[in-house]
C-alpha cells in the first residue's frame, strides 16, 4: 500500500519539474505554411502560460474569376507581418491565439472581353471596352483569433510542432476598375458606368473580408 503514496509523490515531483522547466524563458524560430502563405515565426516565452509571437508571411495565387458576368484573371498577393499572444491555459501544447495580420493584401484583376459585355447596366462591344483592370483592396489590418497546438516549450527537445486553425477578418474590400485601349476608355459616361460596375464587383467580393487560417509549422528552440 505504501507504493501508492510513493507513486503519487513521484508523480507530483515529476509534474513540478516539468512545470518549472516550462516556466523557464525561451526563444524559438520556425517555418510555417498554410492558407496565409509560407513564412517565418519568432516566439518569446513569457512564462508557463503566455508566449509572444511575431510572423512574416507571403501568399501568391492566380485564378480565373467571374464578376457581374465579366471573366477576369485574378492575381492575389498578400505580404503581411503578424503579432500575436498565444495562451496555453493548461501549460502544455494546447493554445488559444489572438492578434492581427498587418500589411498589403491586394487582388489584381484583368479582363479583355472577346464580345459584348454589360458594364454598369449598359452593354458595350469589346472594342469600346478595351482591357479592364481592377484592384481589390483589403484593409491593411486583419484581427485574428484561433486555436491549436504548439509544444515547442513543453517538450524535452529542441524541436516543436505547431498547428493552428482560426479566422482573420477585415473591413469590406474596396474595388476600383479602369479601362485602357478601348474607344470609350476616356469617355466620361463610360467612366461613370465603370464606377457603377466597381460597386457591383465590391458587393460580390464582400465575403473576402473573412479569411480562414489553417497553418502548420516546425519550430527550433534555443
Amino acid at each position: 500500500m505504501r507504493l501508492i503514496p510513493l507513486a503519487a509523490v513521484a508523480l507530483l515531483l515529476s509534474a513540478g519539474s516539468a512545470l518549472a522547466q516550462s516556466s523557464e524563458p525561451g526563444i524559438a524560430v520556425g517555418a510555417t505554411a498554410g492558407t496565409s502563405g509560407v513564412g517565418l515565426d519568432v516566439q518569446i516565452k513569457l512564462g508557463p502560460i503566455f508566449t509572444l509571437r511575431g510572423s512574416t508571411d507571403r501568399l501568391t495565387h492566380s485564378a480565373d474569376e467571374s464578376y457581374d458576368g465579366v471573366d477576369y484573371t485574378g492575381d492575389l498577393t498578400f505580404d503581411t507581418v503578424g503579432a500575436f499572444i498565444d495562451m496555453h491555459p493548461l501549460a502544455n501544447g494546447l493554445l488559444i491565439s489572438g492578434g492581427a495580420y498587418l500589411g498589403d493584401r491586394d487582388i489584381a484583376l484583368a479582363a479583355t472581353p472577346n464580345g459584348p459585355v454589360e458594364i454598369g447596366g449598359q452593354t458595350y462591344s469589346s472594342g469600346q471596352v478595351g482591357t479592364l483592370n481592377g484592384a481589390v483592396k483589403l484593409s491593411d489590418v486583419a484581427p485574428f483569433v484561433g486555436i491549436g497546438w504548439d509544444d515547442t516549450f513543453y517538450r524535452n527537445s529542441r524541436w516543436g510542432i505547431r498547428a493552428i486553425v482560426g479566422v482573420a477578418w477585415s473591413d469590406e474590400p474596396e474595388v476600383a476598375l479602369t479601362s485602357t485601349g478601348g474607344s470609350l476608355s476616356n469617355d466620361p459616361t463610360f467612366q461613370a458606368r465603370l464606377r457603377d460596375e466597381s460597386q457591383s464587383v465590391t458587393e460580390e467580393t464582400e465575403g473576402y473580408g473573412l479569411f480562414p487560417i489553417v497553418q502548420v509549422g516546425l519550430n527550433y528552440k534555443f
